[in-house]
């Protein structure tokens, strides 16, 4: 018995290190989110790991030294689980379709539909059940249920490994970008006049980056190309590739640079999707939240709103608005991801816009009462007011973030597309920190002699809400604009690729994407 169970376990163990080895981040990350979520649950349930609770009105004792330093130890390592894992999970659960292979009838689009989609019915139960065991039950509980999830999805992940279709990493990928602009670099001097189809090819050294196809040469950054003009020093049986690289990769750093712009373009929506949390937050705790006698909405239970209509949008893009789509697109996902992503920059800033005017009648109804400098006072109009900025943002979120993630792994390098995942995320980062600087550039340019200014902190009715959300409305509409430049000057990553169901060993060229 010894022995048999002494055989699973090295079996077991050697699952853990090739998923190690083989740069399954998803694992490691896994278990440093779920280390996270033990720390922060024994530190809910242990007295010891946490101040006492306050008592009427005495001053609350602080947390010592030691008890922060839990706190702040588990949210770290629930940070970098977390960073590791979202960009990781996405392209990973697509990489689990080929679909150049004709018997595979489930498309990448689909998946990043109800990727989303159930993301949303967790995000769903994280602000309602859960909320709810925390506030009425403990902090133990409403920590320890996620942990225990947490828990089984480890479990889940390492059972099905034999199951997935895995693609083993070759490398860093940004060492062969760097190896790229230093070849471009150290060739920066030769003539500018050559043949495109003399550059320099090795099926061999790309083999384990392009099991999907290679990338086909494009007549942008024409200057990178140099990094594959073959000359005197270059050995091209074993080439040095910090100075010579193939047309496959110098295309791996032209589409990351193609990418930038589009990128870019997606911060300034986080931007004014981040005041969810903020102002329309403090707008809701102003305003009547009362459904019975004995119960109130909770101002931060409004983002439900935003949930559901992004559920709901995603449930009808996906079952019923690209079938009719199709029928003029002639595209199987129905329309492209770059109008998908520009639709949900034009919701966006309808949100802004009707978040402006909704401000606007709630001061109005706060001066009809006498309301203006009572800033504790309930305003008689129903929090309910709120619910089409929410819904707004919501809806553009299906269509903008969806499609952002789309993008992101159609059009990112076969070898990249973790990288490219994260890339989504840094720019959600990035929107909030954007968010941050607005209000604090709003602070500084509208401050008046008796020290008020657009966006006071201890009375939202005596500022100006509504101008601040038409600035953001102002912004998203200059960044409409760079979009459309942006996606108007786009050019698609073209790829040749084995047709698997061609018994022919011709490759045939695609172009992943329509053009806008």
């Amino acid at each position: 018995m010894y022995c048999k169970d002494n055989k699973v376990l090295k079996r077991w163990s050697r699952m853990v290190i090739i998923l190690i080895e083989e740069g399954k981040k998803e694992d490691l990350s896994q278990c440093l989110l779920y280390l996270g979520m033990i720390s922060l649950t024994v530190s809910a349930v242990l007295p010891q790991l946490r101040p006492p609770p306050c008592k009427g009105e005495e001053i609350c004792k602080e947390a010592s030294a030691g008890q922060l330093a839990i706190l702040y130890i588990s949210l770290l390592l629930g940070a970098i689980g977390s960073g590791g894992i979202r960009p990781c999970v996405v392209a990973f659960g697509a990489d689990q379709f080929d679909e150049s292979d004709p018997k595979q009838t489930t498309r990448t689009w689909r998946y990043f539909n109800w990727y989303y989609f159930v993301m949303g019915i967790s995000i769903l139960v994280a602000v309602t059940v859960l909320v709810y065991i925390q506030d009425n039950v403990g902090w133990g509980w409403g920590l320890a249920i996620p942990t225990i999830a947490m828990f089984i999805s480890i479990i889940t992940f390492i059972a099905g490994y034999p199951l997935y279709r895995n693609l083993n990493p070759e490398g860093s990928p940004f060492t062969r970008l760097i190896k790229v602009a230093v070849s471009a670099f150290r060739k920066r001097k030769l003539p500018n006049e050559y043949n495109s189809k003399m550059l320099y090819q090795n099926d061999e050294v790309d083999a384990p980056i392009s099991l999907g196809g290679k990338l086909i040469h494009s007549e942008q950054f024409k200057f990178l190309d140099k990094a594959a003009i073959v000359t005197e020093e270059d050995d091209m049986k074993t080439p040095n590739l910090w100075r010579l690289s193939t047309i496959h990769r110098v295309e791996e750093l032209k589409s990351i640079i193609r990418m930038g712009p589009i990128w870019a373009s997606g911060i300034i929506l986080i931007t004014a999707y981040a005041q969810q949390s903020t102002f329309s937050l403090q707008q809701a705790k102003t305003m009547d939240r009362q459904l019975t006698k004995s119960f109130q909405i909770p101002a931060g239970s409004m983002s439900v709103f935003t949930i559901l209509s992004m559920l709901t949008t995603t449930a009808l893009y996906d079952r019923v608005l690209i079938r009719v789509a199709r029928r003029f697109t002639g595209l199987n996902r129905g329309i492209s991801f770059l109008h998908r992503m520009g639709i949900g920059f034009v919701i966006s800033i309808y949100a802004t816009l009707v978040a402006g005017f909704i401000e606007m009648k709630r001061k109005k109804v706060a001066m009809d009462h006498g309301l203006t400098e009572h800033s504790h006072e309930i305003i008689p109009i129903s929090v309910f007011w709120l619910v089409p900025q929410y819904s707004l943002h919501g809806i553009a979120e299906a269509f903008m973030s969806i499609g952002h993630l789309e993008f992101f792994y159609d059009q990112a390098p076969e070898s990249m597309t973790s990288t490219a995942m994260a890339l989504f995320w840094t720019s959600i980062s990035l929107g909030n920190y954007c968010s941050t600087l607005l209000v604090a550039l709003v602070h500084k340019f509208t401050a008046g002699p008796n020290g008020s200014n657009w966006l006071p902190d201890n009375n939202l009715n005596k500022g100006k809400l509504d101008y601040f959300y038409w600035l953001i409305t102002l912004l998203q509409f200059i960044n409409l604009i760079y979009y459309l430049i942006c996606a108007k000057m786009y050019t698609y990553k073209q790829i040749q690729v084995y047709d698997k169901g061609d018994n022919s060993s011709e490759d045939i060229q695609i172009e992943l994407g329509t053009r806008v």
